[in-house]
């Protein structure tokens, strides 16, 4: 997940020329899946908006960060993204008015789309709704960046518009990943296990914690299970850094971290052989 502090676009003042005409757009026919569920244009609670470059997906992307997540991860690089009420209530229209602005630059990079978070699984109806739009309206490669904690509320409609999950695996123990996200891991397999089954290509993401996620034992649990799945093309071991550590002080949230250091690179190149040795592209 990109750390976004000043290079994000936030739906605030800014944007707020961008809300203001989506409000004023006739409704939609109801063709896509929210209009068709809704009989509204879609609405939901959007954190920012930003422009990244091989960090959310291939190529340079259009994410949207979605408020809400039902997880509290401890090494959250974005704590401002846990609660909806730290969004903005935005108009589909108006993300994809904002999008439209660089689609010829992301098609010339081969990037794409990426809807992130906070979790966008915990607003299926919004997601779905950018995500065929981005597809479908815009042209774009899409990815939907989720934990898979809520992978059940992820309607089979909502997947055929994404073109790559980018799914976060925090542990492979058990009660280390209760430990780390505050929730059980079985519906993050259960997703996993589904994605698999529908042959959709998966980015996997485990980020490396000294004395938490590293345990040789539990690098080769994740490794195991991604290596079984036959549609994980990609491994992003990530090493545990503490650069969202002044957001959680700002919003008086204790960072439980603090004195936890990075791996070293000998660390992150170790755990990085484990998933290669169960065939996995790992980076």
């Amino acid at each position: 997940m990109t750390v976004h502090f000043g290079t994000s676009l936030p739906v605030g003042p800014r944007n707020a020329v961008a809300v203001s005409a989506a409000a004023q757009t006739p409704a939609s026919p109801a063709r896509t899946p929210a209009a068709a569920a809704t009989q509204r244009p879609s609405e939901g609670s959007v954190h920012s908006w930003d422009l990244s470059t091989g960090v959310d997906g291939p190529g340079t992307r259009f994410v949207t960060f979605l408020a809400g997540c039902p997880l509290s991860c401890l090494y959250c690089h974005n704590p401002d993204t846990m609660r909806m009420r730290n969004g903005r209530r935005t108009s589909a229209d108006a993300v994809i008015a904002e999008a439209r602005k660089y689609t010829r630059f992301i098609s010339a990079s081969g990037g794409g789309a990426t809807i992130s978070g906070g979790e966008p699984l915990l607003q299926p109806v919004f997601a779905g709704e950018l995500l065929h739009r981005m597809k479908n309206d815009l042209g774009l490669h899409t990815a939907l960046d989720t934990s898979g904690f809520l992978g059940s509320r992820a309607t089979d409609a909502l997947l055929r518009d994404v073109d790559l999950v980018l799914l976060d695996i925090k542990s492979w123990d058990r009660a280390t990943y209760e430990k780390v996200t505050g929730r059980p891991l079985e519906p993050t397999l259960d997703f996993a296990r589904r994605l698999a089954d529908l042959g959709k290509e998966v980015h996997l993401r485990f980020v490396l914690v000294p004395g938490l996620t590293d345990a040789r034992e539990n690098v080769e649990g994740v490794a195991a299970f991604a290596g079984g799945l036959g549609n994980v093309s990609r491994v992003d071991v990530l090493p545990f850094h503490k650069l969202g550590e002044s957001k959680w002080e700002a919003l008086g949230m204790p960072f439980t971290l603090h004195g936890t250091p990075s791996p070293t690179a000998a660390q992150v190149a170790e755990a990085k052989a484990v998933f290669e040795a169960h065939g996995l592209k790992a980076v």
